[in-house]
């Protein structure tokens, strides 16, 4: 589960992207309305599903959005030092946010069990680990 939800459910790499194009706007004393804001988080929210396996590809994001949105390109020079470091935190944010969301859909599903909780009937005759034929000695 956590490998498919780290190519679709970027969360920490959506929201890098929505903060840095929002700190760009402030630097240059730009005010952006509220609908404009949202507007930019729903892009982003399409636009940040390429990031996965790419060094670096916030910043080409970060850059198609700051054109979309009549912004200054100059203004990712301020992110070029901090990236790299932002890149680990994002990368983070990220497998938690998949973590949390894989912990759900097995507690929905009814296949995440509290400490101590009884094995359904059904599952507990499955105890017995399986072993391919191959394997055993």
């Amino acid at each position: 589960m956590l490998p498919l939800g780290y190519s679709f459910n970027l969360d920490g790499s959506m929201m890098y992207c929505t903060f840095a194009v929002i700190f760009i706007a402030q630097a240059y004393g730009i005010d952006l309305t509220m609908g404009q804001q949202i507007a930019m988080l729903l892009v982003l929210m399409v636009t940040s599903k390429g990031i996965a396996g790419v060094p670096r590809a916030s910043l080409v994001v970060i850059a198609a959005t700051l054109a979309q949105f009549n912004l200054p390109e100059a203004g990712l020079l301020l992110l070029l030092g901090i990236d790299h470091f932002l890149d680990m935190a994002r990368s983070a944010t990220n497998v938690i946010g998949n973590s949390v969301a894989t912990a759900v859909v097995s507690k929905w599903e009814g296949q995440l069990r509290a400490e101590g909780e009884p094995v359904p009937d059904e599952l507990a005759h499955a105890t017995e680990p399986v072993v391919s034929p191959d394997l055993r000695s």
